[in-house]
């Protein structure tokens, strides 16, 4: 076994407090959830998942730490994440705005939406540089620990992510006045904006 079941257990605690502090990817699948439906927010839900394990998988080896250690690259990684959440607020409110008989849009989209964003989220990679590695045991391989937690934080990130869509997604039927969707749609893309701004300021 590469961990003892207390430190998978605190480990795993540590993750789901973390998880329920909102952030960018609560805000993002909340409000996917609201405006999309369930469908779009578990392919979100999904693309943050393999996000989240990637850059597991890159701690493992040892990669994050190198990006965390370069102004340069971190405040590159931090810009391109921001630019790319401005630029889905955009696409938000293109799409409010767009004729009611437009085709609902395919999972696979917000499946990559939700990879890249977390791909180019710096706040993920420091929480596996700052915190994963406090739960590190000198008795076991630190490699294949590393990707033990990594598993752990992705399932409990993802069940978080999950009921988060499916509560939100609750509140779609009252949505059905094709004025309010498009003004849901509106606040989504500024709600975007915010989370872009929060970023950028908390990563600095």
């Amino acid at each position: 076994m590469d961990i003892s079941l207390s430190t998978a257990f605190g480990f795993a605690l540590t993750s789901l407090l973390i998880e329920l502090t909102p952030g960018p990817n609560m805000t993002y699948l909340a409000l996917l959830g609201v405006q999309a439906g369930r469908r779009a927010g578990y392919a979100a839900v999904a693309g943050v998942a393999l996000g989240l394990a990637v850059i597991g998988l890159a701690t493992a080896l040892g990669l994050s730490a190198v990006i965390t250690a370069s102004p340069l690259l971190y405040a590159a990684l931090r810009w391109v994440g921001v630019v790319y959440l401005v630029y889905l607020a955009w696409d938000a409110w293109r799409d409010s705005t767009r004729p009611d008989d437009v085709p609902d849009q395919p999972a696979a989209r917000f499946f990559v939406r939700g990879l890249i964003t977390n791909l180019l989220n710096p706040k993920a990679a420091v929480f596996y540089i700052a915190v994963l590695p406090t739960f590190l045991d000198p008795a076991f391989h630190p490699a294949r620990q590393a990707v033990t937690l990594s598993t752990i934080y992705v399932l409990v990130a993802t069940t978080v992510h999950a009921t988060i869509v499916t509560l939100a997604s609750l509140l779609r039927p009252m949505l059905t006045n094709k004025r309010l969707t498009a003004i849901a749609g509106k606040l989504f893309a500024l709600a975007l904006i915010c989370v872009a701004a929060w970023i950028a300021w908390s990563t600095r």
